[in-house]
């Protein structure tokens, strides 16, 4: 019963920010901006992103100490984790934004790049 749990628990798990990544964002929809409109726009999105990687990684870490209290002490602890899917799809969207406008601004040539690039970019 407790190998049930433990797997239960391991596959709610959310997942760290970095391991999140990005969906698909056409460049097309920043084509028409400008440099001026894609730099407030890169902004807007980097904050957003760095707010949802912050609550993303803290649901991470408190559901790696939920699985691990659920294995060591309580395993009826396990099916409290859960992970957060509203979160994470909503980074994914964030980084693929961020992606979008990136390739917006290089076909602009405006010379916008983000620190941290999500994988795979």
């Amino acid at each position: 019963m407790g190998m049930v749990a433990l797997a239960a628990a391991l596959g709610g798990c959310a997942s760290s920010s970095s391991e999140i990544a990005p969906a698909y964002v056409s460049p097309v929809v920043y084509q028409s901006y400008t440099c001026q409109q894609l730099a407030l726009e890169a902004q807007a999105i980097s904050t957003r992103a760095a707010t949802l990687s912050g609550a993303q990684d803290s649901q991470h870490t408190k559901d790696g100490w939920t699985t691990a209290a659920a294995v060591v002490i309580f395993w009826p602890a396990a099916f409290l984790v859960g992970g957060d899917k509203q979160t994470a799809a909503e980074l994914a969207q964030m980084k693929g934004q961020m992606v979008a406008v990136e390739q917006a601004s290089n076909a602009k040539k405006c010379g916008i790049q983000f620190q941290g690039k999500p994988p795979g970019t």
